[in-house]
């Protein structure tokens, strides 16, 4: 049975063995992971995703694309340029099982990004906003026009 998930603002096709590159996601050599947006399992498709499906895979490795090189140019008269270029860092996976229904109780940690991992962590319930302290010029003026 095929699947096509979601991941990293991408889609893929994939199947149990398969071995796929995707965005980096917050996970460790060897973890177990779920990916929980799934557009579609076999011939049921989604709207947008289907409920209770699943794709298991198993983290191989963090890994780096290949390098990327892009020109910085300036304009009209000056005649130099500057080369630029990065390596995108990778997940290698192995896709392991692809679940049709039950992936709610399969206990398995869910594929998250590193991008959605800072933001849940900063956005976490147990962490206490601090409130806004008010500055002494401003708290001065407001006493000022009270009176």
């Amino acid at each position: 049975m095929f699947a096509v998930l979601k991941t990293g603002g991408k889609q893929y096709k994939v199947q149990a063995g398969d071995v796929l590159r995707v965005e980096k996601l917050d996970a460790a050599q060897g973890d177990k992971i779920q990916f929980n947006d799934i557009l579609m399992v076999g011939t049921t498709i989604g709207v947008p995703l289907v409920a209770g499906a699943a794709v298991q895979a198993e983290v191989i490795d963090q890994i780096k694309g290949e390098k990327t090189i892009h020109y910085v140019k300036r304009r009209r008269k000056h005649s130099s340029q500057r080369t630029k270029g990065h390596r995108q860092h990778l997940t290698l996976v192995r896709v392991t099982e692809v679940l049709a229904a039950g992936a709610e109780k399969s206990g398995v940690k869910p594929a998250v990004g590193t991008v959605a991992a800072r933001r849940a962590a900063h956005e976490a319930p147990g962490v206490a906003k601090a409130a806004p302290v008010e500055k002494p010029k401003r708290a001065a003026k407001a006493a000022a026009v009270q009176e």
